[in-house]
């Protein structure tokens, strides 16, 4: 026997197995959504953590040129002076008599912490070091846990 609906409209049974329903969409986006989540927090997690390294590897520069600046200078800028005498003669004394063009920076600039703040200079550092370079990290704040922690030249 021959069905009537199924005569005048051929296909109509494939054609409701072929839809998702409501709930298999839903199961769907959840689980892309648990997904998304995952990936989301990992990121953010290695994100802050390169963020850490790049202001380790930027102190790291810092010393370099510190170190260049003392040996063409027989000192390291005063406090006064700061960092910015890595990229342009200072004009509060000491002035340097011999200051290479270009500065001891390759860029001629004064890069910003990964969190876009200034580095801090300090001329002796805190424990009796020549000088001391800091970033406060996340918070911009001294002090800290984690990733707001201070990044000292002293711990490198």
């Amino acid at each position: 026997m021959v069905n009537i609906t199924q005569a005048k409209r051929p296909g109509a049974a494939q054609q409701r197995r072929s839809a998702f329903t409501l709930i298999e969409v839903l199961v769907v986006l959840v689980i892309v959504m648990g997904l998304a989540s995952i990936v989301t927090v990992n990121v953010v997690r290695h994100q802050s953590e390169s963020r850490v390294k790049t202001a380790q590897l930027q102190i790291s520069q810092f010393e370099q040129a510190l170190q260049s600046y003392h040996l063409d200078h027989g000192r390291y800028p005063t406090q006064a002076q700061g960092l910015a005498a890595l990229v342009e003669r200072p004009t509060t004394s000491p002035v340097p008599d011999r200051y290479p063009e270009g500065g001891y920076l390759a860029r001629n600039r004064l890069p910003l912490d990964p969190w876009g703040n200034e580095y801090i200079y300090l001329a002796p550092g805190r424990e009796g070091e020549p000088f001391e370079i800091l970033s406060y990290g996340s918070d911009g704040e001294p002090g800290g846990t984690g990733h707001a922690a201070v990044i000292s030249s002293s711990d490198l």
